[in-house]
C-alpha cells in the first residue's frame, strides 16, 4: 500500500508571469537539491492549466523505504512551503492521504518528527 502527499492551491486570479517564474524557480531548486534520484519528487500536474481557479496542484508518492520517507517528506514539504509563500492569496490544501498537513506561519508545512535525525537513523535513513 502506498502513501502519497497531495498539494493544491486555488484562487480566483490566475498566475501572473512573475508568479509563474517563481513557481518554476522553486521547482528547479527542489529538483537540483532532491536527495534521491530514484524516488518520486515534487510533481506538479496542475500548473497554470485546467481548472481556472486551481493554480498549482501536484502529488508525490512516498518511498516504501521508511529511512527515505521522512527525508523525502521534509524536502517536498519545504518546497510546497516555498510555493505557498510565492503565491499570495491562494487557498492551499496539503494532505497525506486522509491526514491534513498543518500550516505554521514560521515553520511552514511540517509533520511531527519529520526532521528528527535519531528517528530517521533508526528507520535506516542517512
Amino acid at each position: 500500500m502506498s502513501v502519497s502527499l497531495y498539494y493544491k492551491a486555488s484562487r480566483a486570479t490566475p498566475l501572473s508571469g512573475t508568479e509563474t517564474a517563481d513557481v518554476e524557480r522553486v521547482v528547479a531548486a527542489h529538483m537540483s537539491s532532491f536527495p534521491y534520484r530514484d524516488e518520486e519528487s515534487l510533481h506538479l500536474h496542475g500548473f497554470a492549466d485546467g481548472d481556472p481557479e486551481e493554480i498549482v496542484a501536484g502529488s508525490t508518492k512516498m518511498p516504501f523505504d521508511p529511512g527515505r520517507a521522512l527525508p523525502v517528506l521534509a524536502h517536498v514539504l519545504d518546497s510546497v512551503t516555498a510555493l505557498r509563500r510565492a503565491l499570495p492569496g491562494a487557498e492551499w490544501r496539503v494532505h497525506m492521504d486522509d491526514l491534513d498537513v498543518p500550516w505554521d506561519e514560521e515553520e511552514g508545512y511540517a509533520l511531527p518528527g519529520m526532521r528528527d535525525a535519531d528517528l530517521i537513523a533508526e528507520l535506516g535513513g542517512p
